[in-house]
């Protein structure tokens, strides 16, 4: 501080205004410090330097040759902020203009004084946070009356904040802003680690546990008490470019307009070089002490990209997520939690977003990814850490299987352990699907069938181990597991019945994880439908959610609590209009029909059908041969741009598991108009529904139909001459890859029939689908 006397003027001159409000000038010197902090005339730690030296020399100069000893805490503090006060005047008066001072004066002068309109005396969209902040919370703790009068300019503050902070999608925005309050948003800047947004997910996660935790007249049910969400924190999406710089990792920027060919030979290298990345220090320090927060908890890593859960445009498992046990040192845990980091920025980059991107219009977005870091949910049993219950729900059943299931009543999804295993395709596993409208109604009918699908692997963390494990559900469960009556039944061989008692010992290995006694709990199922519709109305639109489910055993019946990891808006299928099946075709124009799970819609003028013949699939010897094959589909669609064509071929497309169907992704199949999956009988032959996954999201944002064929069932039409008989123009299209001839086949529909096309009419309502030629 100088003692340069023409600023002395400028100085008294604020002090004398600020003697005249005697209470209100310490919050008004508050503002004008964070105000000189936020411009950057001072850093917070530089100025309490000064205060503590200017303190310790009006010490000597009041004759105290002992400070420690002659003055107590207390006057010590208060000659600290009589210091700070003088300094702050003088800070200001130096480096600001009056009407600065005005300004903030009049910000909190404004919701203090009776009987006058309360106005705004700065710029929402130009404020410094902390400003909006202060303001917006003033605002808050008015009494009713008054907060009415200021509602508008509350709702302009914390629109702003929303905008700054959690999403700028004006869909969100719109929603948000009847939900959020201004504690909401400040709980949030204080969980925020960085700058920058936090991101789609967990924008979407907050914003549906607001919804649900206010009430509505037209809610059935208490649902409040029920919802839970994790203990949250974030790292904005400024973040990742702080990382990006500090890295020398912008030279990668420029992949997502490179060819399909560049970004998959180059992403082995971008994810190594994301590997070595360091993080900027404050960063470092504050993921340093929620390590030493959360303890021994296990932690799950998410991505949180600002284009993730969009309106229209999920990107659902397009980024990646990662569990970290944290079960070593401090150090190993902190270093674990920088690597999963560093790997969910690193998929930023990955092939599969990137063409997912460039086939949804959002290639030119700069895309910038935030961090959503949360405990685990669930609770340890013997070794492992896993949910009694995890899984996805939709508010609209997206298919049915019975004529007396309701779609607006909503779907889910359920698996015992953590959720992975609800949302992801995997090999030889089935999640148990549930039709709210008639909870125990399923897609099996036999003994057989509900054991063949039905969950038999479980994915838990092994705290002993301090890993991620899929293990057998016999290793994991038995009897002895809290509430294993409403999650399994007993295989008894011709049947399978619940689990009525435990008195005597029951084997592990005859647990079929089927959760009946849980769907007969009304007080569950209840609930789930009335999230959803809940969640539903106050978006305007279908939604899904991820989450676990608590059990808390009480009498007479339990009870369940939400654990809400996500939620997002949802696309609609087109073809939401019904189609009448045409009743009058001539047998020898039906290619093929299907009587289950059937959507809704209609597929017209049909040209090409790419066939894969499932019994030819799986006499492929080898697996490089059938990686070739997902490959040559991908170079398919590539190659039929612009042409209307279907994808027909064996059990499970999209699967983990090679042998069970064509290994595709998204970026193989987004050109086609339908992916039908064939299941002639045999022990692997039937398709999983794969609705509720990621690959299904794919399938409806880009308005691609699944369909299920049963060609051995009774009534169902499969006509093999058209597939079997007819020419085969893979060598016309891709000469290059005529080597795999007898096991893809492309059918140009008009060559082979005469110039007609393919039509495809399904109606879920009868549950009927018919593919003929027009």
């Amino acid at each position: 501080m100088t003692d340069d006397l023409q600023y002395v003027p400028k100085v008294l001159e604020l002090y004398l205004k600020l003697s005249e409000y005697p209470i209100l000038s310490r919050q008004i010197r508050e503002r004008m410090r964070e105000e000189l902090f936020a411009r950057g005339i001072i850093s917070r730690e530089q100025f309490e330097e000064e205060v503590r030296a200017t303190a310790i020399r009006s010490q000597r100069q009041e004759g105290l040759s002992d400070p420690l000893a002659q003055e107590p805490p207390e006057q010590w503090n208060e000659r600290l902020q009589i210091v700070r006060d003088h300094l702050t005047d003088f800070y200001f008066a130096l480096n600001l203009p009056y009407k600065a001072f005005e300004e903030v004066a009049r910000s909190v002068l404004s919701a203090r004084k009776p009987g006058k309109d309360i106005i705004l005396t700065f710029n929402p969209e130009l404020a410094p946070w902390y400003l909006l902040f202060a303001q917006a919370e003033e605002f808050e703790r008015l009494p009713p009356p008054k907060k009415e009068k200021v509602r508008h300019h509350l709702q302009q503050i914390n629109v702003v904040l929303i905008r700054g902070m959690i999403s700028d999608q004006l869909g969100f925005v719109g929603v948000a802003r009847r939900y959020f309050n201004s504690f909401d948003l400040r709980e949030i800047y204080d969980r925020r680690f960085g700058r920058g947004k936090i991101g789609g997910k967990s924008a979407g996660m907050m914003l549906a546990y607001k919804i649900l935790q206010q009430e509505d007249p037209d809610d059935p049910l208490p649902i409040s008490p029920h919802v839970v969400i994790p203990d949250s924190y974030f790292i904005g999406a400024d973040v990742f470019y702080d990382f990006l710089a500090h890295n020398e990792l912008y030279r990668f920027s420029d992949q997502k307009y490179k060819t399909r060919e560049e970004i998959e030979a180059d992403y082995p290298e971008i994810y190594q070089e994301f590997l070595k990345g360091k993080f900027p220090q404050d960063v470092l320090y504050r993921l340093a002490m929620l390590v030493e927060q959360m303890g021994k908890r296990p932690l799950i890593v998410r991505s949180s990209s600002l284009l993730e859960d969009n309106f229209g445009k999920a990107f659902a498992g397009k980024y990646d997520s990662f569990f970290c046990p944290n079960q070593g040192t401090p150090e190993e845990n902190l270093k674990a939690l920088l690597n999963a980091i560093r790997r969910v920025y690193a998929s930023t980059l990955n092939p599969s977003a990137l063409f997912y991107r460039q086939q949804t219009g959002l290639i030119d977005y700069d895309e910038r990814m935030a961090i959503l870091i949360q405990p685990v949910q669930g609770s340890r049993y013997g070794r492992y850490f896993f949910p009694a219950v995890a899984g996805v729900a939709f508010s609209r059943n997206p298919f049915r299987w019975s004529r007396r299931i309701r779609r607006e009543e909503g779907f889910l999804r359920l698996v015992c352990g953590l959720g992975t295993r609800a949302v992801e395709r995997v090999a030889n596993d089935y999640p148990r699907m549930v039709a709210l409208s008639h909870p125990q109604l399923r897609p099996e009918v036999t003994a057989d069938e509900i054991r063949k699908y039905s969950q038999h692997f479980v994915d838990v963390i092994d705290l002993e181990d301090n890993s991620f494990k899929t293990l057998p559900i016999a290793e994991v469960l038995d009897a002895d597991y809290p509430s294993i009556e409403l999650l399994a039944s007993l295989d008894e061989g011709d049947y399978i019945r619940p689990i009525h008692s435990l008195a005597k010992e029951i084997a592990p290995q005859r647990l079929v994880l089927t959760f009946e006694r849980l769907l007969k709990e009304k007080s569950f199922t209840s609930l789930m439908k009335a999230i959803l519709k809940k969640l539903e109305r106050a978006y305007g639109r279908p939604v899904d959610i991820e989450f676990t489910v608590e059990i808390v055993p009480e009498y007479p019946r339990p009870r369940f609590v939400i654990h809400l990891l996500q939620c997002r808006p949802l696309s609609s299928q087109q073809g939401e209009e019904s189609y009448d099946i045409p009743q009058y075709i001539p047998a020898e124009d039906v290619i093929f029909t299907s009587s289950k799970l059937v959507p809704q819609g209609i597929v017209s003028r049909i040209a090409y059908v790419v066939y894969v013949d499932p019994a030819r699939y799986a006499q492929v010897p080898d697996y490089a041969t059938k990686h070739e094959i997902a490959r040559l589909i991908g170079r398919l669609n590539k190659r039929l741009e612009g042409q209307r064509f279907i994808l027909v071929g064996p059990g499970r497309w999209g699967s983990s598991n090679i042998d069970l169907g064509v290994k595709v992704r998204y970026a193989d199949i987004y050109n086609t108009a339908m992916l039908i999956e064939v299941a002639f009988a045999g022990p692997e032959g039937t398709p999983e529904v794969s609705y509720g996954t990621h690959f299904f999201q794919d399938l409806v944002e880009a308005n691609i139909y699944p369909l299920p064929l049963y060609p051995d069932e009774k009534d169902t039409v499969f006509k093999r001459a058209f597939f079997d008989d007819t020419p085969n123009v893979l060598a016309d299209l891709l000469p290059e890859e005529a080597g795999l001839a007898p096991y893809v086949k492309v059918i140009d529909v008009a060559a082979a029939t005469g110039g007609r096309l393919l039509e495809v009419v399904m109606n879920a309502d009868e549950e009927k689908a018919i593919g003929y030629l027009s």
